[in-house]
């Protein structure tokens, strides 16, 4: 018999305060386990980004947030790539000497690590990003010109050939000074995170190939007593080369024009045997979607979150655990068709179902 691949999704929603994948990188370990485990793991920038750190894994796929919901509905696949130019649009508000310091590392991304990085331009008006926060305390935000972003996209898509995004905006440096201290100490919620899926979503949307968002932001005053999750986003002045990493690899999106008949190639819902979730986090598209289908979904309750939609609530079956250790059992197990109930101390008979007259 010959096996298909096993295949797992980490989805960790951005902007929510997850206690574990809230900050720059941080969730970059769970990820690396779960795809000792896996042939194929599937999952989104705000789980690999780390700022100006990142960490290469093969078998992981690196798939923006709007796509991964696409994906998770069954109307578009993934292709795995050899290797995607890369085009970056800077905010035309950036200043110039933070300016220089994104090209720089771009060049320096290009230069040491080899990359398909290829052409750049600026933006024909500010874009304008607005920071908010919601009710359960989320961050999410606007974005004032998003026609000039659309603008920009476009003509490294049509003149330079780019076959993935890079964005850079500038986003404003005036956070609620007490909600920049509480995360930068390991508290609350990350507030740019939500208005950066924004940025990403559109020209995803839009144009149909992979996109992901890095903010430009002044350096922040030093501070040795911030929590280690936070501490990826004090390196430099950019967040910007784990994005290019990112998206040199990104698998492309397969979107079919008509949904009868799917193509027999890339890789598609039905085919995804596990997800992995925070355990307050289930209300996104892609979990709803999943929820639909054959895949083992498993919450994990260690990883709170500023949300409070649990699975019972939504009437999803899921296997909860307390840990991402526990839930890296579970996979094992999963993927080695072992029942969970036989790694138990207490195992029931099976049951007699009497027949229906």
């Amino acid at each position: 018999m010959i096996d298909r691949p096993y295949t797992t999704v980490l989805i960790v929603p951005t902007g929510i305060g997850a206690a574990m994948g809230g900050y720059a990188g941080d969730a970059i370990p769970i990820a690396r386990a779960m795809a000792q485990i896996s042939d194929r793991l599937i999952t989104h920038p705000n789980v690999l980004n780390g700022a100006q750190l990142y960490w290469p894994i093969p078998n992981a796929l690196y798939v923006e947030g709007y796509a991964l919901d696409r994906f998770a509905k069954g109307d578009w696949g993934l292709q795995s790539v050899h290797q995607n130019r890369v085009g970056l649009i800077l905010d035309q508000a950036i200043e110039p000497e933070l300016r220089v310091r994104h090209l720089q590392a771009a060049d320096a991304v290009k230069a040491t690590l080899g990359l398909a990085v290829t052409d750049y331009i600026i933006t024909d008006a500010p874009l304008k990003v607005e920071l908010r926060t919601a009710p359960s305390g989320a961050s999410w935000g606007t974005i004032g010109n998003p026609d000039s972003l659309l603008r920009a996209a476009e003509q490294l898509i049509t003149q330079g050939g780019a076959q993935a995004i890079a964005v850079v905006a500038r986003f404003p440096d005036d956070v609620d000074s007490l909600v920049l201290d509480n995360y930068r100490h390991g508290q609350g919620v990350d507030p740019l995170a939500g208005a950066e899926a924004v940025i990403s979503h559109l020209i995803v949307r839009q144009f149909g190939i992979p996109a992901a968002h890095a903010p430009a932001l002044k350096p922040l005053p030093l501070d040795p007593t911030i929590s280690p999750r936070a501490a990826a986003e004090e390196l430099g002045y950019t967040f910007l080369p784990c994005v290019l990493v990112g998206l040199s690899h990104a698998p492309q999106f397969i979107i079919p024009s008509d949904h009868s008949q799917l193509p027999s190639d890339g890789i598609w819902n039905n085919q995804v045997d596990a997800v992995v979730i925070p355990y307050t986090a289930c209300g996104s598209s892609a979990i709803l979607s999943f929820s639909q289908e054959k895949s083992l979904i498993i919450a994990v309750e260690e990883n709170q979150t500023q949300l409070n939609v649990t699975p019972e609530s939504l009437g999803i079956k899921v296997i909860k655990v307390h840990s991402y250790l526990e839930a890296l059992g579970v996979l094992v197990a999963h993927r080695g068709r072992i029942s969970l109930d036989a790694l138990r101390p207490n195992l029931s008979s099976i049951n007699c179902l009497k027949i229906c007259d």
